[in-house]
């Protein structure tokens, strides 16, 4: 069972939000009976839902895997008229939502999908899926350091968990370090809050993968289908780690 206005978001009727307002307004019915509260929760595969009295249509599972550029917001909408990630996919016919969030100025691996179960198992911290990141800091990190930011750092939010932390490469000439980071959170922010704790802000990021998925063949601002198998895979390894 799940609640209405997820189903009619699913099927692509409109967004969430637009979907309570339909709800709101008189404007869907279940199994015949107009439904007017938000809370009220049906089964897709069993109930009859229409709206406006056409019955919704049941919406293929997509998911993209998208190198997302700088320079683009991780929404479905923008306020301030930015580019946004669900403008690089546009030509998706299925409404899909990023999975969890790059900032404005992170770069790099991003899922989209209309799979909702999927995107909160992805974004939820007790499922233990790698996030691995790249960044270029600033300065040159001692090696106790870098062992702070895998054994855990504290935030205004709270303590991070433990992850992993490599140098990778430096530059001396232009005073930055690369570090590999890998972590299984999604806070706000958090690997620059990370690097910024330790003395050494962030000059530039990028997320190479989560979970078994990378970026290889997929130029920036450009995107691929997973096949069946990586969905099937992906799906597998989610249960395998929440055991």
């Amino acid at each position: 069972m799940e609640r209405l206005q997820k189903v009619l978001a699913h099927a692509g009727v409109a967004s969430r939000r637009a979907c309570e307002e339909l709800i709101l307004g008189g404007r869907v019915q279940v199994n015949g009976q107009t439904v007017k509260e938000l809370g009220t929760k049906v089964d897709p595969t069993q109930d009859n839902i229409t709206v406006d009295g056409k019955p919704i249509a049941e919406e293929k599972h997509v998911y993209i895997l998208l190198n997302k550029p700088t320079g683009v917001i991780t929404s479905a909408s923008d306020p301030q008229g930015r580019r946004t990630v669900v403008e690089l996919v546009k030509d998706i016919k299925e409404r899909v939502y990023p999975v969890g969030r790059l900032d404005f100025d992170t770069s790099g691996l991003l899922i989209m999908t209309n799979d909702g179960e999927l995107a909160n198992q992805l974004a939820h911290p007790s499922y233990e899926i790698d996030k691995v990141y790249r960044a270029w800091v600033k300065g040159n990190p001692s090696k106790e350091k870098v062992e702070k930011l895998a054994t855990g750092i504290m935030l205004d939010d709270g303590m991070t968990s433990p992850g992993k932390a490599r140098i990778l490469d430096s530059d001396p000439s232009r005073n930055r370090t690369l570090i590999e980071l890998t972590i299984h959170e999604g806070r706000n922010r958090q690997v620059r809050r990370m690097c910024q704790a330790i003395g050494h802000p962030v000059i530039h990021l990028e997320r190479i993968r989560v979970g078994f998925l990378n970026l290889e063949g997929i130029k920036p601002g450009k995107y691929r289908h997973l096949t069946a198998a990586e969905v099937t895979r992906l799906k597998q390894e989610l249960v395998k780690v929440n055991r």
